[in-house]
């Protein structure tokens, strides 16, 4: 357990000096300086940076396998101690483990559903853009479709086809129903582009319209790109999760932040902390998204309630062991509430024979 709460101490270190690293090196340049004079853009780095770092490092962090059931009698809803931070579930998993490797689907599922979607979307808003006439009437008219039919909707009636999706499936899903509103960014985007003069030069020298569009008019559109990413991320999180608690996202045994919110939905007034671990690790990672300075429609807005209340949920995150209390043991809970030890305990099978023992005495 020691080995959890340094790499956890490391990992805080490393987040936060790194975040102020960057800014230091990126403030000598004009865009760097303009991205962190708002109040909330270190935070957001520093956030995003430690959820990152502890996907990364799960081996290291997670103190026990995150599907591992070693006592479902004994170490069930166990509350937050010295050897399960977070507590333990109704499953007797370890939820910081699971909180740990859930961040790397939570997090992998967001990042690669929103490539997919960038990566449509530019393509299609980019030739819409840069075509005009009927072809950019036809893909705009879809577009207009994909974002009537509601998202959610999409994904059930897929869903509905099959009975079991496969990580990548859904992920592909994600990314391909997300993609409308990134296209309508990136044509507004290439109609004032496919104006400018580089691209009359590039015409005039003989480049193809493919060359163009992928070589010239597309680099030059990045700004709604990033901007549709960093908002993105976080809603395919969220999207993700709801899937996940519904049941038709990502499934048991494969820890997912949705999933073990849906465990511990029937246990919040007993174990509050099954749902409330990873609900608190969604609003962090969303809110240190939102922060950023591309997701700040105004320049002089300034946000500081805002990186206030996302530090107040990282460190409630970070001390809510200390905040539930130790764990209280009677002399009679410590025969049958056994250490951690990676195997179910001896004590479950000879209870069992005492208390069957117990009624073959009764009987005359």
């Amino acid at each position: 357990m020691l080995r959890t709460w340094v790499s956890l101490a490391v990992l805080v270190a490393g987040s936060t000096g790194g975040a102020f690293a960057l800014r230091r090196r990126c403030e000598r340049t004009g865009r760097g300086r303009r991205f962190f004079r708002h109040p909330t853009a270190t935070t957001g780095v520093a956030v995003l940076t430690f959820f990152v770092l502890v996907a990364v490092c799960a081996p290291l962090v997670a103190p026990y396998d995150p599907s591992a059931q070693p006592d479902p009698v004994g170490l069930q809803n166990r509350p937050p101690s010295w050897l399960h931070p977070f507590g333990t579930d109704l499953y007797s998993h370890d939820v910081l483990s699971r909180v740990v490797y859930g961040a790397q689907v939570s997090l992998g599922v967001g990042t690669l559903a929103m490539l997919v979607a960038l990566t449509l979307g530019a393509v299609v808003g980019a030739i819409a853009g840069y075509t005009g006439r009927w072809i950019d009437a036809v893909l705009m008219r879809l577009v207009d479709v994909g974002i009537a039919v509601p998202r959610m909707f999409l994904l059930l009636m897929a869903v509905a086809l099959w009975s079991r999706l496969p990580l990548g499936t859904l992920i592909v899903l994600i990314g391909v129903t997300g993609w409308f509103g990134t296209s309508r960014l990136v044509r507004a985007e290439v109609l004032s582009l496919r104006e400018r003069p580089f691209v009359d030069a590039a015409r005039a020298l003989g480049a193809r319209s493919g060359r163009v569009i992928f070589g010239h008019v597309l680099p030059n559109a990045a700004a709604p790109l990033i901007v549709s990413a960093a908002l993105g991320i976080g809603h395919v999180m969220l999207l993700e999760a709801a899937l996940s608690f519904l049941g038709i996202g990502v499934r048991p045994p494969v820890a997912s932040w949705g999933n073990m919110i849906a465990d511990g939905r029937d246990l919040l007034t007993i174990a509050p902390w099954i749902s409330l671990v990873p609900g608190l690790g969604i609003a962090a990672v969303v809110a240190g998204w939102r922060v950023l300075p591309p997701n700040q429609p105004h320049r002089g807005l300034r946000l500081d309630w805002i990186g206030t209340v996302l530090v107040t949920a990282f460190a409630v995150l970070l001390v809510y062991p200390l905040i539930m209390g130790r764990e209280t043991r009677t002399d009679g809970e410590a025969g049958r509430r056994a250490p951690w030890t990676g195997s179910p305990s001896s004590s479950i099978p000879a209870k069992r024979s005492a208390s069957s023992g117990n009624r073959g005495a009764a009987k005359p």
